[in-house]
């Protein structure tokens, strides 16, 4: 009987060390999510902009949507938003000083609406997102379009 209560444990202990070391090797949606947040934050440049900004907002929520919001000093505001399940690819023209990261979607389906602007509110449709960046090599920007396509890929197996 004590053999086999020693077998049991081990066999136990082996089955939770072969689950943590399986679960280990996935990347989960959130660490994407995550990293993608703060990857475009931390090589975001405000000073790329036409028009001077007062504040901008650049997030990956949980629900799968990648959004950013300027706030250009003479009240201005743009904000963009499309689902991630939507992404098809992306580009980068410039260099590693600075450059355009360019978002493209599978049709139009980035939210683009604009407040507060003399020419009047406007809501519309577009097939990409600019966004600035600075200081920013080759490597992350490999990383940042790996990490797009796999949650594209997790938010459309979730979404069917």
């Amino acid at each position: 009987m004590q053999k086999f209560t020693l077998d049991l444990k081990k066999f136990v202990f082996l089955g939770f060390g072969l689950a943590l070391l399986v679960s280990s090797g996935f990347i989960f949606p959130e660490d994407s999510r995550v990293f993608i947040h703060e990857l475009l934050n931390k090589y975001y440049d405000k000073d790329g902009q036409q028009e001077p900004l007062k504040r901008y907002e650049l997030n990956v929520t949980n629900t799968g949507f990648c959004r950013y919001r300027k706030i250009y000093a003479n009240g201005k505001e743009e904000f963009f938003s499309f689902n991630l399940s939507r992404f098809k690819s992306m580009d980068y023209y410039g260099d590693t000083k600075s450059g355009q990261l360019w978002l493209h979607t599978k049709n139009d389906d980035v939210i683009v609406q604009t407040r507060k602007d003399k020419n009047g509110d406007i809501d519309s449709m577009a097939t990409y997102l600019v966004i600035p960046l600075k200081s920013i090599d080759e490597e992350k920007l490999n990383e940042l379009a790996d990490r797009f396509r796999q949650l594209s890929q997790i938010q459309l197996s979730v979404n069917k």
